[in-house]
This record gives C-alpha cells, structure tokens and sequence, in this order.
C-alpha cells in the first residue's frame, strides 16, 4: 500500500473540480483560462486515478463491514471474501498508477531536443559508428512521427560523422530520448579489417532539451562573435566569404561554431540557438544539484562520460549496462523499430527508482 491517504485524494478531485467550475463560468480572462486549461490538463488524469482508488477503497470497506456482520448469510460472505481477494489484487495496481501521476514531471519533458552525436574512440570505425547512432535516431523519430532538422554535420571520410548535431521535434521528444545521454560502445569486425579481428569503438550522445529565448537571457556584451571563411567540405560557397561563425560566451567560456549554412546570418542563429541550449541545461544542471541532496538516479544521471550501452555485432545483442538489459536484437534495433523496448525499460526503471525514493 502506498502512503497516499484519502485526504490527499479528496484535495486532488477537489482541485480539479474548482478548475472545471473556473473554466465554465466563462468569466476568465484569455491568459486566465490558458492558464487554467493547463492545470486542469495536468490534474485530470491524477483526478482519474485518485478516484480509481478512492472507490476500491470504499468497496473494500463495504464488503469487509459485510461479511464481519452476524446477520449476512454464508453465500453473501463467500462471494464478498471473493469480490475482497479481487480488490486486493486490483488496489495495489491502482495505488501504485496514482502515485506515478504525482512524481513531478520534468518540466522539459515536452520540450523539443537537440541530439549531439561524436565520434570517440575508434578512429574510421567509431565515425561509421557515430553515422549508424544517427540513422538509428532519425528512423526511430521517423517511426513516432517526428521531425528531424540537422544543424550541423562534419563527415568524415570513410563516412559517418566525426561530430553531428541535431533538433528533434515533436510530442515527448525530450522524455523519451533523455536517457540515451552517454557513451555508446560498438563491437564489430570493421570493414577495413582483413583479418576478421573485433575492434571495439564508441561514440558519445548528448541529448539536450531546446531552449527558447524565454528561457535563457543572453546579454550582448555577454558574446564574443567571430566570422571566418568556412573550410572544408560545404560546397562552392567554401572559402569564399566570411560565412563560418564562432560565437564564445564570455562568462561560461562556453564556445560554438556554426559554418554548414550560405549565410552568415543563418549560421549566427543556428550557433545562437546551440549556444542558448547548452546554456539552459547547465542551469537545469545546477538547480537539479540543489535540490533533493543532488540525487543522482542511476538511470538519468545524463553524465555523457558514462559507459550506458554496448551493441555486439557477433553475438547480435545489445545490452543497456545501467539497468542490466540485454536484447538479442541488435539489427531492429539500430533500424529504430525496436528502440522502444530499450526506453521503455529506461523509462520504468526511472519511475520505480523514484517511487521508492518518495516511500523512502
């Protein structure tokens, strides 16, 4: 049983009755009812479960008073201990689905990501590697109906990608794609290896939520801006104007180049809205530090110098190190479609770790 008690359920289904009778008055103003529509949205499905459990609790009530009394004959008394047996199977259930609805939510759950994608060890290898994590990624938003936007690409030149950066858009990106934050570690024979030796190799993923420019307030005194000329591969434009753009943030020393669009322009905003992000995660970073004693959760601890995941070609499994998964089905995964079950597991590991830390 959980510690959520019937008052703390009569305060939820109180809230979002006062809401819904806000909201049909007619009587807000536009912000007003924006704002309360949002409240309402997020209280109902908790509303739902508080009052799922709010009436297997009286119907366990009622049928325990029912068959304690001297005057209910003995069928009525065996089909309440029957009907008692189901609801003490189905409470717990409920109980526990209601306590989920109440974890605090990430605020950036919602949000869009910016995908970061680097080759780390491994050389030619660990670049082709870096391109499959891309693909894996694309494929996998394609599936969930999301959109896909490079920002920037470096190539390299046996293929794959030395460093790729990319936004995700679409509903959820942030709460399904967070855990995948860290080190992926690949083990194959390469293509280039006549003696059929298993190299291993890796590459570092970085998911970030996007910021907007509500979110992060950047001074211009605050900014270093360079232009240059792009090197490179890019096209006939390489080389001929000033188009690259270095921006460095004085105060964090923080530093971002931007040189895959024509315009100078386009790539000050794109370097803009890299910067603005990376800027919004250490924030979220340092109030996440402060609260809550710094809990690092094993799951979504983010530290992207962490091994999390390892893809063995020859035995054809991965196996997510953090939470001890294996699946022996390394090709549908890397296509994307069976990424699922992989986050999935993330995602229910996440909510049990943090379910025992509220009832700790």
């Amino acid at each position: 049983m959980t510690g959520i008690s019937d008052e703390r359920i009569a305060q939820i289904e109180a809230r979002r009755d006062e809401l819904q009778a806000k909201m049909a008055t007619g009587q807000l103003d536009g912000e007003a009812f924006v704002a309360a529509s949002k409240d309402y949205a997020e209280i109902e499905p908790v509303a739902e479960a508080a009052a799922e459990v709010r009436r297997l609790r009286a119907e366990l009530a009622d049928m325990s008073a029912m068959i304690a009394r001297d005057d209910t004959d003995a069928e009525l008394k065996a089909m309440g201990v029957e009907e008692i047996a189901l609801i003490e199977t189905r409470l717990p259930e409920a109980e526990r689905a209601l306590a989920l609805r109440m974890l605090p939510r990430d605020s950036a759950d919602d949000r869009p990501a910016m995908l970061e994608i680097r080759a780390g060890t491994g050389g030619d290898e660990a670049a082709l590697f870096a391109g499959d994590l891309m693909r894996m990624y694309t494929r996998y938003a394609e599936e969930r109906g999301w959109k896909v936007e490079t920002i920037s690409a470096s190539s390299s030149d046996v293929g794959g990608f030395k460093e790729v950066v990319a936004s995700v858009r679409g509903t959820g990106v942030f709460a399904r794609l967070k855990f995948e934050s860290g080190v992926h570690r690949v083990q194959r024979v390469p293509v280039t290896e006549s003696g059929g030796r298993i190299h291993t190799s890796a590459a570092t993923v970085a998911v970030l939520p996007e910021a907007e420019e509500v979110d992060i307030d950047i001074a211009d005194g605050d900014l270093r801006i360079d232009v240059y000329r792009a090197s490179g591969a890019g096209g006939q434009h390489v080389n001929t104007t000033d188009s690259a753009v270095r921006i460095t943030h004085i105060p964090t020393g923080l530093v971002v180049t931007q040189q895959d669009e024509k315009s100078q322009h386009k790539n000050k905003a794109a370097a803009l809205k890299v910067l603005r992000t990376r800027l919004y995660e250490q924030e979220r970073n340092r109030i996440a530090s402060e609260q809550a004693g710094a809990r690092k959760s094993m799951v979504g601890s983010g530290d992207r110098s962490e091994r999390i995941r390892t893809y063995n070609f020859p035995q054809g499994r991965v196996t997510d190190h953090r939470i001890n998964l294996t699946l022996h089905r390394l090709p549908e995964i890397l296509e994307g479609a069976a990424l699922d079950e992989v986050i999935d597991a993330l995602i229910a590991e996440d909510e049990a770790e943090r379910l025992a830390s509220l009832n700790g």
